[in-house]
Order: structure tokens, then C-alpha cells, then sequence
């Protein structure tokens, strides 16, 4: 098992890289050139800027079991297809049950947008979206490594 983090945009990539290092488990850090995100005990692959780059590399790394941490949810569909645990920064599992809605949601949303609609961005980042994250990442790194 390892921890991949898509970490362009990622708010809590120091928590995940933390409780890598806590459980000592593998924790890869891919951003592109413009990011560069760097943290004690984890790899970082720096990939360049283009459309999808990160993804394309993270989705050839993960293996059945490995942890995902990622917002999008194209990404999270086909790390689930490969047997990986995506996960949101908010701590929100990405499962078979879910995705389908999710995806359609996105989709739904690009529709309004692309006909000139507006739709309301994210809410300021609140701490507890920041403990329900390590609540859950923690939940699956011990799921994961007693079974």
C-alpha cells in the first residue's frame, strides 16, 4: 500500500504526507511545474504543466489497495476501476455507489457553466473538514493494513 496525492490545488497534502510518515507507509507527492510540493519522507514527482498530466501519471502508478487523495472525480473513477481508495480532501470516500452521481453531478455542472450559467464556488476550507479528512484517511490506512 501506498499514499498517492494529487496535489495541484490539494489543501491538505501535509496531513497525508504526516500520516505516511506515522504508519511508515509509501506516500508519493505528484504536482506539476507550477506547484512543486515537497514534504519530509515522501517522494515528489513533478510532472510538466498540461492538461491532465498528473492524473495521467497517477492513475499508471496506483495499484489495488493504494490510497488516493484527490477533488477530481474522473481521476477517483478510474483509480477505483484499478482497485485503488480514492479519497476527497473533505474525508468523503470515493465508492462504486457514489462516483456514478458524482459524475454525473460534474457533468450537470460544466453543462450550466458552458451556456454561460454561474454556479456558487467552495466554501472557505473550515478545520473540520480537515480532521473529518485525517479521520478517514486514518480509518483506511488501518483498514488496509490489518487486512
Amino acid at each position: 500500500m501506498q499514499i498517492l496525492i494529487d496535489a495541484d490545488g490539494c489543501p491538505v497534502v501535509e496531513l497525508a504526507a504526516e500520516l505516511a510518515r506515522q504508519h511508515h507507509i509509501p506516500c508519493v507527492i505528484l504536482c506539476d511545474t507550477a506547484h512543486r510540493i515537497e514534504k519530509p519522507g515522501a517522494e515528489t514527482v513533478i510532472l510538466s504543466q498540461g492538461a491532465d498530466s498528473v492524473d495521467f501519471a497517477l492513475v499508471n502508478r496506483v495499484r489495488k489497495g493504494d490510497i488516493v487523495v484527490t477533488q477530481d472525480y474522473g481521476l477517483a473513477a478510474m483509480c477505483l476501476a484499478k482497485g485503488g481508495i480514492p479519497i476527497s480532501q473533505n474525508g468523503q470516500e470515493y465508492t462504486a455507489d457514489n462516483i456514478d452521481g458524482l459524475l454525473y453531478a460534474r457533468h450537470a455542472a460544466k453543462k450550466i457553466r458552458s451556456a454561460g450559467g454561474r454556479l456558487k464556488g467552495p466554501a472557505k476550507r473550515v478545520k473540520a473538514q480537515d480532521e473529518a479528512f485525517q479521520n478517514k484517511l486514518r480509518t483506511l490506512v488501518e483498514k488496509t493494513l490489518s487486512s
